[in-house]
C-alpha cells in the first residue's frame, strides 16, 4: 500500500466509527514486530507504516491489518508524523516495535479513549533489559520512564530531526495511566553500547545539519548534570551496575555526539 492509497483509505474509514487507532512506524523490524502487534487488539485499527523495509516486515504487518503503508524517510519525526496522519481514529495509540501492551493496560487504553474530556494522556513505562526489568534512572534521551502515547487527532507532532524529535503537544493534558508498558530496551549490554554509537552517530548528523549541539565545555558539563540526574535524582543507584551503565550512557551521549559532529564527516 503506498503513500498515494492514503486519501482513498481514510475516506473508506472515515464512513465507519473509529474510535482509537493503534500506529507504529518501523525500519527492518521483523524479529519484534509479531509480538508488538499481537498485544494491540484493542484498537479498532492498526496502522503500520514501513520505513524503507527489507526484511520481513511487511509479511509480518499483513497478518494483522491491511493498513500497511510503505515509503522512505529520511528523518524519525517526519516518518513519525506520516504514521500518525494515516490513521483515522479519534484517539491515538503509538507505540515502537520493542514494546508490548499487557492486557490490563491495552484495556485502560480503550476505556480513557471512549470516556476522557482530556487531549492526552501519560503512559507510565517498565524498562528490560534482557528479561532483567530496570525500573530506575532511565532518563536524558536514554530510555524513557513514561510518555505521551495517547492523544486525540492532531494533538501531537513530532519535530523534523532524525533521532529523538522534538514533541509539539497541545491541548489538556490528562491523568497519567495507571497500568505500565512494557519496553525491551536492550537485549544486553553489548546492546546498550551497539545503541549509544548509533544514537549518538544520528544525533551528530543533526548537529552538523543544524548546529544546535551547544559547546565543547558545556558538554562536558552536561555529562556530570545529566549522570546525576539518572543516578541520583532518578534513583538509578537503586538498579546497582545497570543504573550505573544507564547514567554513565546519558551523560556520555551529548558529549560523543558533540565530538562526532566534529570530527567525523558524513
Amino acid at each position: 500500500m503506498e503513500l498515494s492509497s492514503l486519501g482513498a483509505i481514510n475516506r473508506h474509514m472515515s464512513a465507519k466509527k473509529c474510535v482509537l487507532s493503534a500506529v507504529i512506524s518501523i525500519r527492518n523490524e521483523e524479529t519484534q514486530l509479531e509480538d508488538c502487534l499481537s498485544t494491540l487488539n484493542f484498537a479498532d485499527e492498526i496502522v503500520v507504516l514501513l520505513d524503507d523495509c527489507t526484511d520481513g516486515s511487511r509479511d509480518i504487518a499483513t497478518q494483522f491489518t491491511n493498513r500497511v503503508i510503505n515509503g522512505d524517510w529520511q528523518l524519525e519525526g517526519d516518518r513519525r508524523n506520516a504514521a500518525i496522519d494515516a490513521c483515522c481514529g479519534d484517539w491515538i495509540f503509538e507505540i515502537d516495535a520493542d514494546e508490548r501492551v499487557p492486557g490490563p493496560l491495552g484495556a485502560e487504553i480503550r476505556r480513557v479513549a471512549e470516556s476522557s474530556s482530556y487531549d492526552w494522556h501519560g503512559i507510565p513505562v517498565d524498562n528490560y533489559i534482557g528479561n532483567r526489568l530496570v525500573r530506575y534512572g532511565w532518563g536524558g534521551s536514554w530510555g524513557k520512564s513514561q510518555y505521551p502515547g495517547l492523544f486525540r487527532k492532531s494533538v501531537k507532532r513530532w519535530g523534523r530531526q532524525r533521532l529523538h524529535p522534538a514533541l509539539d503537544l497541545r491541548g489538556r493534558e490528562g491523568p497519567t495511566l495507571t497500568h505500565r508498558l512494557n519496553h525491551y530496551v536492550d537485549r544486553d549490554i553489548s546492546d546498550m553500547l551497539r545503541r549509544l554509537d548509533s544514537y549518538t552517530s544520528a544525533r551528530a548528523k543533526d548537529i552538523r545539519e543544524h548546529g544546535d549541539g551547544g559547546s565543547y565545555a558545556g558538554n562536558i558539563r552536561r555529562f556530570f548534570t545529566r549522570f546525576w540526574k539518572c543516578y541520583v535524582t532518578r534513583r538509578g543507584y537503586r538498579e546497582g551496575k545497570y543504573g550505573l551503565l544507564i547514567s554513565l550512557f546519558a551523560g556520555l551521549y551529548p558529549i560523543l555526539s558533540f565530538i562526532k559532529a566534529e570530527l567525523e564527516g558524513d
